[in-house]
């Protein structure tokens, strides 16, 4: 290649040659960039979603292609979000295609020093159980005055900032029904 024909080739000189300044046009393009395209290109459906995150619930679209979540941008119908998204949203992909992601329920038993996968249906037994005897135990009819209280004082429940006040409403009716009073949710969106 002659030196004109490379020094012709060089992206700031086909700037001012084809007048675009600011080089956002076809002068700063090379065959490589021209055959790019995005990622959510070859999704076959979207997914409107929220961010797990944290309590702000910014709006995300998930790309899907083949059954599996390919790309995860924020939604830019989102009046929380505006199509933004934090570094950790950014990265949610992550959460759901990691592969160190847990698929199983673990459970180490105490005293234990391995972890043992569990069926769900047995460890949500465990749990059960485990409400059951410690409601026994803690029972309590009335408080330290004398007053009726029938509650538990050996339960506690905490919500996640990503549960909405809808969630948080049925955490808080099945703590009370369960007689704990020690509740906290932390219901945002």
């Amino acid at each position: 290649m002659k030196p004109h024909e490379l020094i012709g080739r060089w992206p700031v000189l086909r700037q001012v040659a084809e007048g675009d300044t600011l080089g956002r046009g076809k002068a700063v393009q090379s065959a490589k960039t021209e055959q790019l395209r995005p990622r959510t290109d070859e999704a076959q459906h979207v997914v409107q979603s929220i961010c797990p995150y944290c309590a702000v619930g910014c709006g995300q679209l998930v790309y899907v292609r083949d059954g599996k979540v390919d790309q995860i941008e924020g939604d830019p119908d989102s009046p929380i979000s505006r199509g933004r998204l934090c570094p950790k949203g950014a990265a949610s992909k992550n959460l759901v295609t990691s592969p160190s992601r847990e698929y199983k329920v673990k459970y180490r038993r105490p005293h234990g020093t391995e972890w043992e996968e569990l069926e769900l249906d047995e460890a949500m037994e465990m749990i059960a159980d485990r409400v059951i005897e410690t409601r026994t135990a803690t029972w309590q009819k009335q408080g330290d005055s004398g007053a009726a209280t029938e509650r538990t004082m050996g339960i506690a429940m905490l919500g996640g900032a990503t549960l909405d006040n809808e969630e948080n409403y049925l955490i808080k009716k099945l703590a009370m029904g369960l007689g704990v009073v020690q509740v906290e949710n932390q219901a945002r969106i």
